[in-house]
């Protein structure tokens, strides 16, 4: 076994470690980041928010993600349980400085900032997968094993968990929960042949609302488009088919969805995915973060993963900085850090928590301009949540209105209370398959 040193050690080569990584290398910090898989590779997530683009630009990538990307202006929601779809622009929120943002392949997207880590001059490794972590305190010793069985070990100062939904270290250290407040799971695929949009919306990414969760569809501009479920942890459990064929089944009890498919083929594996929702105790240590999916995640509803891995990576990497340098200074450092995570985290979730609601969905689709109320809900949207924009008050404000529409419709309010409750204390529906 070899033993090296360095600054860093990045456990994970998706948005959140290879922007920290890229970060700090530019910066001089001696960086290795290690990534069990070879880019590129298969991920989920391939719907971007308007606040992603500064991130890019503040990276060097914006083009490289431009090129590659579908146009994305806006979001179109669909239910049910309404006669007619609505449509809302990011042209329309409180600051109209970021009207659009991108559909991107997760694989192409990833590679990109991987690249970019390398560039700014981390030490990348890939094939290699992280089997230890044992801290003191001056640092930690990180052992990993490559693809033809060698295994490393390195010194490090300091530890950024970048690993997404493996969760290394929030397993490692026994500090991962089952969300309390919300349970799910998901099946997609890519299907060819889907019908979008027309005309500028056409990469816009489509919501539909049905009786046992919601769908997302996302175009890409390679002509594929993205489709999953996301529904509860009951509906899950009736599986008795197999994923392919429960995916298409669950597409058929959706008949907005099924028309706009109806021509189209199903092009790749499809994948179920349960334990869905999580969160760790605490996302910081004396000499180590866990950025974005490593420390929580909720739903992918509102798209929210790439960005807030990436602003946790951005705050992580003055965090790492401090810590570094400024010893005396690393607690308040850390602190700062994790109401930073916890914030973005919260202003997403009440929403979330929320999507299957009666209430929720009339008002989102039912927008209203009074009070400005519409702003600042395609505001939280996308994803202008981190900048300081002036939202809180009509936030506090749409929430009366929600709180005032469950009470006069108490049936329907606890009826879906009721589902969500059962939702929760369901166990998980599962692990991944394909």
């Amino acid at each position: 076994m070899t033993e090296t040193r360095c600054d860093v050690l990045v456990i994970g080569g998706g948005p959140a470690g290879s922007t920290i990584s890229a970060l700090l290398a530019e910066r001089g910090r001696d960086v290795v980041l290690l990534e069990k898989e070879r880019h590129p590779r298969f991920h989920i997530g391939e719907s971007l928010l308007p606040l992603n683009m500064p991130l890019f630009d503040r990276l060097g990538v914006g083009e490289e993600i431009r090129s590659i990307g579908m146009p994305k202006y806006g979001a179109e929601f669909v239910s049910q349980w309404h006669d007619q779809p609505v449509h809302v622009d990011f042209a329309n929120a409180w600051d109209r400085s970021f009207p659009s943002t991108y559909q991107v392949r997760r694989s192409e997207f990833d590679r990109i900032l991987f690249c970019n880590a390398a560039r700014k001059g981390a030490k990348t490794i890939e094939g290699c997968r992280v089997t230890g972590v044992d801290f003191h305190p001056d640092g930690a010793v990180v052992t990993a094993r490559q693809e033809d069985g060698r295994e490393q070990r390195w010194q490090t100062r300091f530890v950024a968990d970048a690993s997404g939904r493996d969760t290394f270290l929030a397993n490692r250290l026994g500090i991962k929960q089952r969300n309390k407040k919300h349970n799910s799971a998901a099946l997609f695929g890519h299907f060819s042949g889907a019908r979008r949009l027309l005309g500028k919306i056409e990469g816009n990414i489509s919501l539909f609302w049905f009786e046992h969760g919601w769908f997302w569809f996302i175009p890409l501009s390679d002509g594929a488009t993205s489709i999953g479920a996301v529904c509860s942890p009951q509906y899950m459990k009736s599986r008795e088919t197999t994923p392919r064929q429960f995916l298409l089944d669950t597409i058929a009890l959706c008949p907005a969805l099924a028309e706009r498919l109806r021509d189209a083929s199903l092009i790749s594996p499809v994948t179920a995915t349960g334990n869905y929702s999580y969160t760790a105790e605490h996302s910081s240590g004396r000499n180590y973060l866990l950025l974005g999916d490593a420390f929580a995640f909720v739903d992918p509803i509102f798209s929210t993963g790439v960005l807030l891995a990436m602003q946790s990576a951005f705050v992580g990497a003055d965090t790492i900085e401090t810590c570094l340098d400024r010893p005396r200074e690393a607690r308040s450092a850390l602190k700062t850090f994790d109401a930073s995570t916890r914030h973005g985290l919260r202003v997403f979730s009440w929403f979330i928590y929320r999507v299957m609601t009666p209430s929720l969905r009339h008002l989102l689709m039912n927008p209203t301009q009074r009070f400005r109320l519409q702003p600042a809900i395609l505001s939280v949207l996308a994803g202008d949540i981190f900048r300081g924009t002036p939202l809180g008050l009509r936030l506090l404000a749409f929430k009366f209105i929600y709180y005032l529409h469950s009470v006069l419709s108490l049936r329907e309010s606890l009826m879906a209370w009721k589902q969500r409750e059962r939702s929760i204390q369901e166990p998980d529906a599962g692990a991944s398959a394909t």
